[in-house]
């Protein structure tokens, strides 16, 4: 198999689209990738900061740190991942040779970041090292994937059947990490053995979700391929649209996308609804990865159960399962604001934990996780349809850099999540511990833990909600 950085435009044509749009066959291919998507996102958002802090007995703000410095490296190499996959021509595709490569490379740094050979500050270093791998193969998956819903389909309802599936698919993988991680490190033994069974189980999910959907989107299955993907051009200039409409379909040729990354990234920014957009998911991410970094901290030392992660994750992602039809039947930036409403509402009422039971807690976080299920459905529809328009409105394919940038503000906001919680963490006095148990805090730590669990993804989310305004505009 070969691959082709192509400077011109030597894209082969794509199938004939269906009208019925992609099979059942290409859906669940597609939904299958967030098996890659949700692991990542939850194993390491749970376990990663802790085990930092309470195994390897990294301070707070370091282990914090170590959490976001791989995810900011993302920053530089999402773009850079999104215009080599644009201008890439195989027999396989454009975007399925990096979903399969980056998704199995990504699987062995899932194992080596949690392999754990020794402890302390060494420890530390080959659990950074092995995070760093992990990450940069998570780019060469993601960025790709997510650019495919728009050359899969070319109506905005068959993307958002294809986005509603690869959420619903979010939720079953969180569910499954986030329930079986921590109770395969307490079967392990807890400790440095312990963490070794979470970072194998989840390098075979992940290698799982990496075969499965470069195997399901095949082109021949894909059912519905826009008729505008990849067409080739016969001249320079040809490619300047001359009839688009609000599904982002345009009877113009399409050409490749721009020669430069800087000139990418001015048209980025000169389509005002992605930059709303962009602007959106940072936000929305540093939320998520507030809530999945303190999630174990919040049950140790404010539920006082440490078994209590798998229950609270279950509740907020159970969610992404049940409620995707109902969710399905709004749209765009409206849809997100009363998603957010009740996001909102359950983060604020996480600051009663201390004096509500146990099972009022775990309805809060499902009140959360609708909302949040509802968050990322409509977060990822807007994105295709934007990309849709921006081929429609220019003439070039450049789906993958979109897709870039909008994953490095993804995987941004999950990054800074976990650093932000654990500066919250160290300036309220957490104790670190290298025991693997975690040790006992005082008075003003426990505040910090609470504060920082409830206060700030609810001010992230508003602040969302707020940006997201200008979607609309022109």
């Amino acid at each position: 198999m070969a691959i082709t950085d192509t400077d011109g435009d030597r894209s082969a044509p794509p199938a004939p689209a269906r009208a019925g749009g992609p099979s059942r066959r290409v859906r669940l291919g597609y939904a299958s990738g967030s098996l890659v998507t949700g692991t990542f996102t939850t194993l390491p958002g749970l376990l990663l900061l802790p085990y930092l802090t309470d195994t390897l007995g990294v301070g707070a703000a370091l282990a914090g740190a170590i959490v976001f410095l791989p995810k900011a490296w993302d920053v530089v190499l999402n773009p850079f991942v999104g215009r080599a996959s644009d201008r890439t021509r195989t027999r396989w595709g454009s975007r399925r040779p990096y979903v399969l490569w980056g998704g199995l490379v990504m699987a062995l740094g899932f194992a080596l970041t949690f392999a754990g050979p020794l402890p302390g500050p060494a420890g530390a270093w080959f659990t950074a090292a092995g995070y760093l791998l992990t990450a940069t193969a998570f780019a060469f998956f993601q960025v790709p994937y997510v650019a495919m819903p728009a050359e899969l389909a070319d109506r905005e309802e068959d993307r958002m059947r294809l986005v509603a599936g690869r959420v619903a698919v979010i939720g079953v993988a969180a569910l499954v990490t986030g329930a079986a991680a921590p109770a395969l490190v307490d079967a392990g033994g807890g400790g440095l053995a312990g963490h070794r069974y979470a970072g194998v189980f989840g390098a075979v999910v992940v290698a799982t979700g990496a075969v499965w959907v470069c195997a399901g989107t095949r082109r021949g299955d894909t059912g519905s391929a826009p008729a505008w993907a990849g067409t080739r051009t016969g001249r320079a200039g040809a490619g300047t649209p001359d009839a688009t409409s609000r599904t982002g379909r345009s009877t113009a040729p399409v050409v490749a996308s721009q020669p430069t990354l800087r000139e990418q990234f001015a048209a980025a920014r000169a389509n005002p609804p992605f930059m709303a957009l962009l602007r959106c998911v940072v936000l929305q991410s540093v939320a998520t990865g507030v809530l999945l970094a303190g999630a174990p901290y919040f049950a140790d030392h404010v539920l006082h159960d440490s078994s209590g992660v798998g229950p609270l994750v279950a509740a907020f992602v159970a969610p992404n399962l049940l409620t995707m039809p109902l969710w399905s039947r709004l749209r765009g930036p409206r849809g997100y604001a009363l998603a957010s409403a009740l996001f909102i509402a359950g983060c604020l009422l996480f600051l009663a934990s201390p004096v509500l039971p146990q099972g009022a807690v775990l309805v809060t976080m499902a009140l959360a996780g609708t909302g949040h299920a509802g968050q990322l459905l409509f977060l990822y529809a807007m994105l295709p349809d934007c990309v849709a328009r921006d081929t429609a409105r220019t003439g070039r394919r450049q789906g993958g850099v979109l897709s870039g940038v909008f994953t490095t503000a993804e995987g941004l906001g999950v990054a800074v999540g976990p650093f932000l919680y654990g500066l919250v963490l160290q300036l309220t006095g957490y104790v670190s511990s290298g025991t693997g148990d975690a040790a006992a805090q005082s008075l003003t730590a426990r505040v910090g833990i609470l504060a920082g669990f409830g206060a700030l993804p609810a001010l992230a989310a508003v602040a969302a909600v707020l940006l997201l305004r200008a979607y609309d505009r022109p």
